[in-house]
């Protein structure tokens, strides 16, 4: 709990179609750019693999001082020492994996009920992902509305970024929702100009976060 992170403007990582050097090289950019936390998400690497792409990720998220987050997998995270994991519903009990990262890493849980956002938050969770707000490609997942995300953020005390579907012309939606920032997939990792896209949209999102101070 109160750990010094920055959440507003949340990367998550998605293959696509890259080869390695093209999938670090977006990375790199947007870290350049202004996203403030990057979380390598790899549903299909071999365990060897996924190590070793997690060392490179992180000599690049290293290099420009944004934490690295692990999606899921405790022991990647444990092993190139990043600085937390996010874990989702089916994964190990967040109690569990608190107790297996120490209290020093981030650990964040995905929610979509206020009964799982504060049950995260007793468990040891540092900051909640919320969503998917928006329809996406990304995850096959049931919607979570603006109201439940207002709901959630209203219940817990830690901090919560929205995912899902999230663009830069639908970033005004979440004026007033009590967000600490937005977990970006697509709409980063597949842009024309990725240091262009980031900057945009860091000032819209700080725009929107300003104005529910």
């Amino acid at each position: 709990m109160g750990k010094t992170m920055d959440l507003t403007l949340y990367l998550v990582t998605g293959r696509y179609d890259f080869n390695e050097a093209e999938f670090l090289s977006v990375i790199d950019a947007a870290c350049k750019n202004g996203v403030t936390l990057v979380q390598l998400r790899e549903k299909e690497l071999v365990t060897g693999k996924f190590y070793d792409l997690a060392l490179q990720v992180k000599a690049i998220t290293d290099r420009y001082h944004i934490p690295l987050i692990i999606n899921d997998r405790v022991d990647i995270c444990l092993a190139v020492d990043a600085t937390g994991v996010h874990i989702g519903d089916d994964e190990l009990p967040v109690e569990i994996v608190r107790a297996m990262i120490g209290p020093e890493k981030i650990l964040g849980v995905s929610a979509k009920t206020v009964e799982r956002g504060l049950e995260a938050e007793e468990a040891g969770a540092d900051y909640l992902g919320i969503g998917a707000i928006f329809p996406t490609k990304t995850k096959d997942t049931a919607l979570t509305s603006i109201e439940t995300l207002k709901a959630i953020n209203e219940a817990v005390r830690i901090p919560s970024v929205a995912i899902g579907g999230i663009k830069e012309d639908n970033l005004i939606d979440f004026c007033g929702t009590g967000i600490a920032g937005v977990s970006i997939v697509s709409e980063i990792m597949r842009a024309k100009n990725v240091g262009e896209k980031v900057r945009q949209l860091k000032q819209k999102i700080e725009e929107v976060l300003e104005e529910q101070k």
